[in-house]
């Protein structure tokens, strides 16, 4: 027999949540008549798993694709179809901080772009627009739509409204058409938006996971990191708004494609990468959470050893840090190392971070392997010159972490 689901303290209506940035933010998700109305409840969950207070707009058009008792449920609030004596389009009493039309059609682009508001849904952005211009909220639409109606007009239209301060997000173009983006991509868009935060705008590099070294043609000597924990500092700082640039070793995790990021399939790339990467422009930080090969083989055999028998012993020899060839060329960089060990007790492995802040790092991440939550997660501690060392428990508490330590410098 099937069991039943464990018991949960979430009610019906209830989203995990995922992030806190768009913690307080009402967001109006204006839903308009193209096919990908479908995947709008989905939508509006994940920008409330992100904080967001949403609340539904949808034209009758859009009500053909998608159900609006399924709006209504996962936004937890009713959705507004029609204008009525309280004036839902301006929002007076309660206004909008962010307004984000996902999918955008043809027409309502051209009808908003124009001035036309002759509909529930124009009305409702032409005064997401004087908002705008006002500075008091912020206007993002998603084109969505097949690729022969991406013509002339649209593209006039689209720039009209970047002109007027509207945020034009890139569809994902796939088979000919301009199809709306995922869902962590919109929200992302939004967090990006909205926030805030110091380092909104700041370049920052992130580094992780491993960086194998060749034994000969086909075979390399890797370690066990995934680079997960460099992907969530990275998606931690680009839904601050950071211009967050991630160097990822190869370890058959991916990215996410929002992500600006390169794969450094051998410690040679990682190391060109990396020094190319600092030296394009002027970042702020860099984060190496990277598990960078300490050895590699005195000599890389040409093709492939032979299968079977016994192989003879490899010498390795040490690599070079490419960490301390950053901070000889970058002084004034903010630069934050990891330091992971085992078999040292927790006074010894603080101790070997402060020693790293005292050869100019400017915050140490250390851990230890054996010590871990009590859902295995990571354990770390956050250490700097300015503050006792910080106890960090799983990769989103640090990458918070991080993030929060980087807005206060």
């Amino acid at each position: 027999m099937l069991p039943a689901p464990p018991p949960s303290s979430l009610s019906d209506h209830d989203v995990v949540k995922l992030s806190t940035h768009l913690k307080n933010k009402r967001v109006a998700l204006v839903v308009t008549g193209g096919i990908a109305a479908y995947r709008t409840p989905d939508l509006a969950r994940t920008l409330r798993r992100h904080g967001a207070e949403v609340t539904a707009f949808a034209s009758s058009d859009a009500l053909r694709y998608v159900a609006e008792d399924a709006l209504a449920w996962s936004t937890n609030r009713a959705v507004i179809t029609q204008l009525g004596y309280e004036a839902e389009h301006l929002s007076d009493a309660n206004p909008f901080d962010a307004y984000l039309v996902a999918p955008a059609t043809y027409n309502t682009i051209n009808k908003v772009a124009t001035g036309i508001a002759d509909t529930p849904i124009t009305a409702l952005l032409a005064s997401a627009l004087g908002r705008v211009e006002r500075n008091e909220a912020h206007l993002l639409i998603a084109p969505t739509m097949h690729g022969t109606m991406h013509n002339q007009i649209l593209i006039e239209s689209l720039e009209r409204l970047e002109s007027l301060g509207t945020t034009v997000i890139p569809p994902r173009q796939e088979n000919g058409k301009d199809n709306i983006p995922d869902h962590e991509v919109l929200a992302g868009w939004l967090s990006r938006t909205v926030s805030d935060s110091p380092l909104k705008g700041k370049r920052i590099l992130v580094t992780g996971g491993p960086t194998p070294v060749a034994i000969d043609g086909i075979r390399r000597l890797t370690n066990k990191f995934t680079g997960r924990l460099g992907i969530a500092i990275a998606t931690e700082l680009y839904f601050r708004g950071a211009a967050v640039s991630l160097i990822h070793g190869s370890s058959g995790i991916t990215p996410p494609s929002y992500l600006d990021h390169q794969i450094a399939t051998s410690f040679d790339e990682y190391q060109t990468m990396v020094l190319n990467k600092l030296e394009s422009g002027e970042f702020k930080a860099a984060i190496f959470s990277a598990a960078v090969a300490d050895y590699r083989p005195q000599s890389v055999v040409e093709g492939k050893i032979p299968s079977g028998g016994a192989l003879s012993a490899i010498e390795l020899v040490p690599t070079h840090k490419v960490i301390d060839k950053v901070q000889q060329a970058l002084p004034g960089l903010d630069l934050i190392s990891f330091k992971y060990e085992q078999g040292l007790t927790h006074d010894e492995l603080i101790t070997i971070a402060d020693s790293r802040l005292e050869r100019g790092h400017t915050a140490v991440i250390a851990n230890r392997g054996e010590e871990m939550g009590e859902g295995r997660e990571q354990i770390a501690y956050l250490t700097t010159r300015e503050s006792d060392p910080v106890r960090m428990v799983g990769k989103s508490a640090i990458a918070s972490s991080i993030a929060d330590y980087l807005e206060q410098r």
